[in-house]
């Protein structure tokens, strides 16, 4: 028994007690062996001793199993060695080479019970010693669990931080382009109309020239209304996410040439910004896939509430993608950049991402 982190009047206790079991032990043995006299005899006196030195020494200790060996020899040689109630001795080499074959069995059972003891508390020495490296790697594991708990947070913070910016960096392009470039090519296209009214004072060249001028920044506009409502389409803000899809959608279908299909009610709702924006930036990376990657002619996109939940499915009929690919896009690891913002974004906002074909968002 260790006593290392036992408190001193705890470990006093606990060394009174055993020598007192130890005394009781003898006491005991005496008792039975005075009991059993009549059946025992009074040859070889020492058989109720052997089980108290055993109890003594697997149990109390080494001090006090030799408490017991001696109490116990002594108690044999005054009561029950003839002549009895005297330490005097009728037959001294006889008694004395007892004694002596008592005390040496008794000290191979001590040693043999210390040898136990000693091995018994190594052992739980050693499960103490494991039990708080556990406990201390446990620790660990949980302060780095913690750490990197905390690290993720701030991680997907950013995340989230960065895909604001992103968008709110593409509302501001957007901005300048109708704004700025968009009022310029507007000033150039009038004065370009002034120079046409004029063209019969140029030769056919030049009035060529000025007429192609004029389809070019025609051009360039559309061209540059298309970029700037692709980078922020102004009815997201203005009305909401269907009018928003439907526009893209019928843009889409005709600059790719594949047909979508927007089956979503009529009468939907506004959602947060947040969502708004999240649900047509998915819907715009998974039909930019498709026209890359599919090689189909016709999508459909189905846009509906679900158990109090937006549930958004964007199917193709294209081609498919081969079951090592899926696996890649299935890991959370092993993405490409648009799957990861739309899983990321998604994940902001609650929601739940399933390879190219549903994902759905708290409304």
């Amino acid at each position: 028994m260790t006593t290392d982190h036992i408190p001193a009047g705890d470990h006093r206790y606990e060394v009174v007690r055993r020598y007192a079991l130890a005394i009781l032990a003898a006491t005991l043995a005496l008792w039975l062996r005075w009991v059993l006299s009549p059946l025992l005899g009074e040859t070889n006196p020492y058989h109720t001793l052997w089980p108290a030195v055993v109890f003594s020494a697997w149990y109390c200790g080494l001090g006090p199993s030799i408490v017991t060996s001696l109490l116990g020899l002594a108690g044999i040689w005054y009561w029950f060695l003839p002549p009895y109630n005297s330490f005097s001795l009728q037959d001294p080499k006889v008694e004395i080479s007892g004694m002596l074959g008592f005390l040496i069995f008794s000290g191979l059972i001590i040693a043999l019970g210390e040898a136990n003891r000693r091995s018994i508390a190594r052992t739980k020495w050693a499960e103490e010693q494991l039990r708080g490296a556990h406990d201390e790697l446990e620790r660990k594991v949980q302060e780095r669990t913690a750490d990197l708990k905390t690290a993720n947070d701030s991680l997907r913070e950013l995340s989230s931080r960065l895909q604001q910016m992103r968008d709110e960096e593409r509302r501001q392009i957007a901005r300048e382009l109708h704004d700025s470039v968009g009022q310029l090519l507007a000033a150039l296209s009038m004065n370009i109309a002034a120079v046409q009214r004029q063209s019969d004072k140029l030769d056919s060249a030049g009035a060529r020239a000025v007429s192609e001028n004029a389809a070019m920044v025609d051009q360039i506009s559309r061209e540059i209304r298309t970029i700037s409502h692709l980078l922020h389409p102004p009815l997201l803000d203005a009305a909401g996410l269907a009018s928003a899809l439907r526009w893209y959608v019928d843009g889409f279908s005709e600059r790719s040439k594949i047909k979508v299909d927007l089956d979503m009610p009529q009468e939907f709702g506004r959602l947060s910004d947040e969502m708004e924006i999240a649900i047509f930036r998915m819907v715009q990376e998974c039909l930019t896939n498709i026209h890359r990657h599919s090689g189909g002619s016709s999508a459909t996109i189905r846009v509906h509430e679900e158990d109090h939940h937006l549930r958004v499915e964007i199917q193709d009929q294209g081609k498919g993608i081969p079951p090592e690919k899926q696996a890649q896009i299935s890991s959370s690891t092993r993405t490409g950049v648009g799957f990861r913002g739309m899983r990321e974004r998604l994940r902001q906002l609650g929601g739940i991402w399933k390879f190219a074909r549903i994902a759905q968002a708290p409304r």
